[in-house]
C-alpha cells in the first residue's frame, strides 16, 4: 500500500496512529518511530517484552529442485549445512565482494525457501536474484506485499505468545521455526530478532496482521506489553553492535573489514564474490570495523569525526545513546592500529573533541536463548 507521498504503508498504520504512534519515512516507508518514547520503549524490551512493527521487510520465496544450488551460489554463508526448519544469517555479495545485502535464509525443505532481506533493498534483491538465476529450475517470488512481520522480543516473549499458540514454543531453538497457527492463524514462528533478547519473529498474511496484532496486545497486559518503534529498535541493535545495511555495510564496504567473516565460508561451493573476497582475506584488512564507548557526556551520531590526539581516523558508521549503559556508543572503521580494546579515541561533537575508547561489542550482553 502506497500513501498520496509515495511512501508505502504497513496493515498496521492505522493501529499506530490509533496507539499514539509517531510515523516518519523510514526506507520509503511510513513507519513509527516511537509511541511513549525511545528510552521507555527501549527498557521495555530489556526488561520485558515489546512487540514491534517490521512489515516493511522483504519476503522473497525461492522455491523448486534448483533453489538450493541458487541460493549456494548467491550466498556467502553453506547453504549445505542447513536442516529443515532452521534459519541463517548470511550477506549476498557482489562479483567484487562488495555487500548487495545481508539477510536471513529460511529452509522449509532442499527445494524450498524463503529469504528475509532489508526494506530499501528488497526490489533490488529480487532483481539480483533472478539476474543470477538464469535458467534454473526454481520460481522466486517477491511475497513482501502479502506478508506482514512482527518481531516480539524480550524475556517474557515465550510465555507471552504461548498463550496464543498451541505448539511448545520452548521447541523452537535459536535460528529455527515453525509453521504453526497463532491465534488460528497459519504463520511463521522463528526464534530470531534484532534485540540481543530472547524473542520471535512472526510472519503471517498480512490480511491478518492488524486482529493478530491486536490479540498479542491484549495477552500481553499482563507482561506490561507496548508497542515499539524504529527508534528504539536502534538502539537495541546499536549494544549488540549488529551491523545495519547502508550504515556499516553496503556495496562498496568489505564485509571481511566489518567483521562479518564468520557468515562467509570460503571454501564453500563457488559463490559470487568469492574470488575477490579470498583476495581480500589474503592481502589483509587495511581497516577494522569496532565499537566505540564515550568517556564524557554527548550523543554520538553517524557521520561524526574519529579523532586521535586531534587527527581525524575515521568517522561514525553508526552512533546514539545507550539507555542500557547510559552513555554514548558507536561504530566506526579505523586501521588496525587504533582498533584494539582499551585505544583512547576521540569524537568530534559539535566542535568538541569527546574523549572515547574502542570496546569489543556486544556493548550490552546478549541474552538470547542458545540452547
Amino acid at each position: 500500500m502506497a500513501t498520496s507521498s509515495n511512501l508505502k504503508t504497513t496493515p498496521l498504520t492505522a493501529v499506530h496512529k490509533e496507539l499514539g504512534g509517531k510515523l516518519v519515512p523510514f526506507a520509503g516507508w511510513q513507519m513509527p518511530i516511537q509511541f511513549q518514547g525511545v528510552m521507555q520503549e527501549h527498557q521495555c524490551v530489556r526488561d520485558g517484552v515489546g512487540i514491534f512493527d517490521v512489515s516493511h521487510m522483504g519476503e522473497i520465496e525461492i522455491q523448486g529442485p534448483s533453489a538450493k544450488s541458487l541460493i549456494q551460489k548467491l550466498m556467502t554463508n553453506d547453504i549445505d549445512s542447513m536442516q529443515d526448519n532452521q534459519a541463517l544469517y548470511t550477506l549476498m555479495c557482489m562479483e567484487n565482494g562488495g555487500v548487495v545485502d545481508d539477510l536471513l535464509v529460511h529452509r522449509f525443505t532442499e527445494d524450498h525457501y524463503f529469504l528475509c532481506v532489508n526494506a530499501a533493498n528488497t526490489e533490488k534483491d529480487f532483481q539480483w536474484i533472478l539476474k543470477n538465476a538464469g535458467s534454473c529450475n526454481a520460481t522466486i517470488r517477491n511475497t513482501s506485499h502479502e506478508t506482514a512481520q512482527l518481531a516480539i522480543q524480550g524475556k517474557h516473549s515465550e510465555a507471552l505468545l504461548q498463550k496464543l499458540c498451541e505448539t511448545p514454543l520452548s521447541e523452537i531453538r535459536y535460528y529455527h521455526f515453525k509453521k504453526e497457527k497463532i491465534h488460528n492463524f497459519a504463520s511463521i514462528i522463528a526464534r530470531t530478532g534484532y534485540t540481543g533478547e530472547d524473542g520471535f519473529e512472526v510472519y503471517v498474511d498480512a490480511g491478518h496482521a492488524e486482529t493478530l496484532f491486536r490479540a498479542i496486545l491484549d495477552a500481553g497486559k499482563e507482561f506490561d506489553l507496548q508497542p515499539i518503534g524504529l527508534g528504539a529498535r536502534d538502539t537495541l541493535r546499536m549494544e549488540m553492535g549488529y551491523a545495519l545495511y547502508g550504515n556499516e555495510i553496503n556495496e562498496e564496504s568489505r564485509p571481511l573489514e566489518a567483521g562479518l567473516g564468520w557468515v562467509i565460508k570460503l571454501g564453500k561451493d563457488e559463490f559470487i564474490g568469492q574470488a575477490e573476497l579470498k583476495k581480500q582475506k589474503d592481502e589483509g584488512n587495511r581497516r577494522r570495523l569496532v565499537g566505540v564507548r564515550l568517556l564524557d557526556r554527548g550523543v554520538p551520531r553517524p557521520h561524526y569525526r574519529i579523532l586521535k590526539n586531534g587527527a581525524p581516523v575515521g568517522e561514525l558508521t553508526s552512533g546514539t545513546f545507550s539507555p542500557s549503559l547510559n552513555t554514548g556508543i558507536g561504530l566506526c572503521y579505523v586501521s588496525p592500529e587504533y582498533a584494539e580494546p582499551g585505544t583512547k579515541l576521540e569524537v568530534e561533537i559539535r566542535k568538541l573533541s569527546v574523549p572515547a575508547e574502542v570496546v569489543k561489542p556486544p556493548f550490552f550482553p546478549t541474552r538470547v536463548k542458545k540452547d
